[in-house]
This record gives structure tokens, C-alpha cells and sequence, in this order.
């Protein structure tokens, strides 16, 4: 299940992360997919550890214009051309479980 969450300055704010072996090309695919959407990236973390490859993003929906389960169908086609898992969770729920 997905749900906007209003962040900071009224953001729509939500945490995209991208795990699957490594290969050439998987921030652009990401990353153009998104500005496709008008989605804002926020900021950026990725790695690779023992020929995996870890992304995590903080987005802006606000500009999307469409629902999380909207956005996620427009993701479907990014997993499977990479055979990647894409995942959105929200900002609120991540930043709580990460202060317990």
C-alpha cells in the first residue's frame, strides 16, 4: 500500500529504493523514468556490494500529479526491463522506524 506524506516544506516526500545485480545504465533508466513523471529527486545515495547495486532516493512527488499506486505502475515497466526491485515507502514511516 502506498500514501503521500507531506514532508517539510509542504514536500510530498517519499523514499524510492532500487536493489538488483549491478549493470550499465540503471540510474539514467530510474532517473528518466522520474523526470518523465515530473518527479523531483531530492537527493541520492547508491553502491555496490559484491556485484549488487543499492539505490536509495528521496523524491518529490508534488509535481507527479498521480497517486502512489499510479506512480508505481509507471515503474513496472523500469523493473522489468532492469529485473530490478523498486520500491516506494513513505518518508514519515521510514524516518519512524529508523528512531526507534
Amino acid at each position: 500500500m502506498y500514501f503521500y506524506v507531506q514532508g517539510e516544506f509542504g514536500m510530498t516526500k517519499a523514499l524510492i529504493s532500487v536493489t538488483g545485480l549491478d549493470a550499465t545504465g540503471i540510474i539514467a533508466c530510474v532517473a528518466g523514468k522520474l523526470s518523465e513523471m515530473n518527479i523531483n529527486i531530492l537527493d541520492i545515495s547508491q553502491t555496490i556490494l559484491g556485484g549488487y547495486f543499492t539505490m536509495l532516493m528521496v523524491v518529490d512527488l508534488d509535481g507527479a500529479g498521480m497517486s502512489f499506486e499510479e506512480i508505481d505502475q509507471h515503474l513496472q515497466p523500469v523493473r522489468d526491463r532492469l529485473k530490478m526491485t523498486i520500491h516506494m515507502q513513505r518518508m514519515d514511516i521510514f524516518d519512524a522506524m529508523h528512531r526507534i
